[in-house]
């Protein structure tokens, strides 16, 4: 993939400060190309980025001392392809979000970005073999219609949206909550291995940034925007499910949960959304016959 100038000075400026496009609209305002990036003062990036001084003579120095490192080459060698915001690769539905990532970094068919079909299937990390259950009804009608999947290869209903999405047949896309450097959890290496090679992995964050706590939620919303339908098997009443949907609303997308029993505490989620008037779902073929008529 051909990079401008430009976007080559932005993944310089994303590695060192790794944060949304949003963050990044008063550089940008004044400076589109970022022609000027390694001439700014430190106070002058402080009032620019909205950032202490403290932090603006860090940046400052690490852009000077990362200068001359060869991004695309450095990507390039470890299989990563990077799309800036300001590259036609990056998906559009990304770009209405209010705090888009300002870099995809992408690993596996990174023509599946692209597509237009797209589900999450999301739920609780302790899901049980119902999400498993539901989702044998739930995802062959959708491969069979060319959807991909969509998840964060967390553990519990989203390792299992991933291999239905393999097991029958179709195609799936993993969002991260880290760079590609690094894997969580580690038993999903094969999974993971396997969606690298002939799928796809998707982060915002440089390969060196290791998973922590708020990287997760953060995460959440671009499963969320890159997907044209959440649906929800299993999941406590707040969790980042929840977190997830509620991105989902907020966009305008279609939400789907998945009945359980009233038993269960892990069906307190979806069947509250439920109430409050998300779809309820027992076949793929409810969401491909909306889409169809809907598309």
């Amino acid at each position: 993939m051909e990079l401008t100038d430009a976007e080559r000075r932005l993944l310089a400026l994303h590695y060192v400060f790794p944060v949304p496009f949003n963050r990044l609209n008063g550089l940008y305002g004044i400076d589109p190309n970022l022609e000027k990036l390694y001439s700014y003062k430190a106070f002058e990036l402080a009032n620019i980025l909205k950032i202490t001084l403290s932090k603006a003579h860090q940046l400052q120095e690490k852009l000077y001392r990362n200068a001359d490192i060869p991004y695309e080459k450095l990507y390039e060698r470890h299989a990563i392809i990077p799309i800036p915001f300001t590259n036609p690769l990056y998906p559009d539905q990304l770009r209405i979000l209010f705090d888009p990532p300002s870099v995809l970094y992408v690993k596996g068919d990174a023509t599946l970005i692209a597509e237009q079909f797209n589900v999450a299937i999301i739920g609780s990390r302790k899901a049980t073999a119902y999400s498993k259950k539901a989702m044998s009804f739930i995802v062959p009608p959708l491969v069979e219609n060319k959807a991909i999947i969509v998840s964060g290869l967390a553990k519990g209903a989203d390792t299992m949206a991933h291999e239905a999405a393999l097991e029958f047949g179709g195609k799936t896309i993993a969002v991260l909550g880290h760079g590609l450097f690094h894997l969580y959890p580690k038993e999903n290496q094969i999974l993971a291995d396997e969606i690298a090679t002939n799928h796809l992995l998707v982060t915002e964050y440089p390969p060196y940034v290791k998973p922590e706590r708020w990287t997760f939620p953060m995460r959440n919303r671009i499963i969320s925007g890159l997907s044209d339908v959440v649906v929800v098997t299993e999941s406590a009443d707040k969790s980042g499910t929840m977190s997830t949907v509620e991105h989902a609303l907020e966009h305008g997308k279609d939400v789907y949960a998945v009945p359980g029993p009233i038993t269960s505490s892990l069906s307190t989620g979806p069947n509250k959304l439920l109430d409050e008037g998300a779809k309820p779902l027992w076949n793929g073929f409810q969401i491909v016959g909306s889409h169809v008529l809907n598309g």
